[in-house]
């Protein structure tokens, strides 16, 4: 099967030739997938050939104005978020800092500078779509659709947690200038997609790794109208809606099922209800799968034989009837070793086949 068909059998509950993989890194085992298969540090297609991942991406670049200055060592992004850079034992992180508009108000939110939708070279997705037609084209992201992470990255996240809860208006005025802004991009990307995506990715952080982050209630309330109006533009394209949701959660698979999302993501096999074969028994004829291999787990914290052993697992379990793409749980971690990258990638090549 050619890639794109391989995940669209999957996503259809039928079984494809093999399981479909996916591929998300940091920058420090990137590089070293790249070295280990002889690439060029900028090869990111020839990794992801190497790997074998049946998944690609596309957007329209930001072409617009710098929006925001970056201040001393932060960095700060189209939407005025601030990163800094945090060394750790296995590398580091951009993390975010400062949070500008955690005190905002009304008035400061409305004057607060973020990109236009006409500000995205859309003339450029056709001719990434045809560079990828053999591939599952995907549309956005787990970033897409996200209010408490986006919102958190500015104004702090018990901030944000609050301002869901008290219908706080200027949180909840950055949440609508964000989702009009962002909802526009990703409709222009779409049309001129005109029909050559296969899926739209979206997200939300919805679960610690013991429960729920927030209420069904305020879910229903504050986030599922937001989420639904994407939904509901992908579907009109004809395209299964993939939802990235990190940590517990599938507490809301009901909620996605009714919505109309096909694909839930990232499936933390350590958080409370995440177990593959409880997600599989509960869900498997409802909803597909993308994940479960922990990048917490043995790919960083065992050796190969354990990567071995928990892919296996993985597979056994998640592969019958199809409905179900293999995937790290989030970016791979720059404390994974190589060997057990590149042996999680292989297992499943070798026992993800039909």
């Amino acid at each position: 099967m050619r890639p794109k068909e391989r995940v669209l059998t999957a996503f259809s509950h039928q079984q494809p030739d093999r399981v479909p993989l996916d591929y998300l890194a940091n920058p420090g085992i990137d590089a070293r997938l790249k070295a280990h298969f002889n690439l060029a540090p900028n090869d990111a297609e020839g990794l992801r050939r190497a790997l074998g991942v049946d998944f690609r991406g596309v957007a329209a670049p930001y072409i617009g104005p710098k929006l925001h200055e970056n201040i001393g060592d932060v960095r700060v992004d189209m939407w005025g978020i601030h990163r800094r850079w945090v060394e750790h034992a296995a590398g580091g992180y951009w993390d975010f800092c400062d949070f500008p508009l955690q005190n905002a108000t009304l008035d400061e939110i409305e004057a607060w500078p973020m990109p236009s939708p006409d500000d995205f070279d859309y003339c450029a997705v056709p001719a990434a779509c045809r560079r990828v037609q053999d591939y599952c084209v995907v549309v956005g992201g787990p970033g897409v659709a996200d209010v408490i992470n986006s919102a958190g990255m500015i104004r702090g996240m018990e901030q944000t947690l609050i301002d869901l809860v008290t219908d706080d208006p200027a949180g909840m005025h950055y949440i609508e200038r964000r989702f009009k802004v962002q909802f526009e991009i990703m409709q222009r990307t779409l049309e001129a997609a005109n029909g050559a995506a296969d899926l739209f990715w979206m997200g939300e952080d919805l679960g610690t790794q013991i429960g729920p982050m927030i209420s069904l209630d305020l879910y229903r309330r504050r986030l599922r109208p937001i989420h639904q109006r994407y939904v509901d533009l992908a579907r009109a394209w004809d395209l299964p809606v993939m939802f990235h949701c990190c940590g517990s959660s599938s507490w809301a698979f009901d909620e996605f099922i009714e919505m109309g999302v096909a694909v839930v993501d990232t499936l933390q096999p350590e958080a409370k209800d995440m177990a593959p074969a409880f997600l599989k028994q509960r869900y498997g004829t409802r909803l597909a799968f993308h994940g479960c291999i922990s990048t917490a787990g043995p790919v960083a914290q065992g050796n190969v034989d354990d990567t071995v052993r928990a892919v296996r697992e993985t597979l056994e379990i998640m592969m019958p009837d199809g409905g179900y793409a293999l995937s790290p749980t989030h970016a791979l971690q720059d404390n994974s070793p190589t060997e057990n990258v590149v042996a999680m990638y292989r297992t499943a090549r070798e026992f993800g086949t039909y």
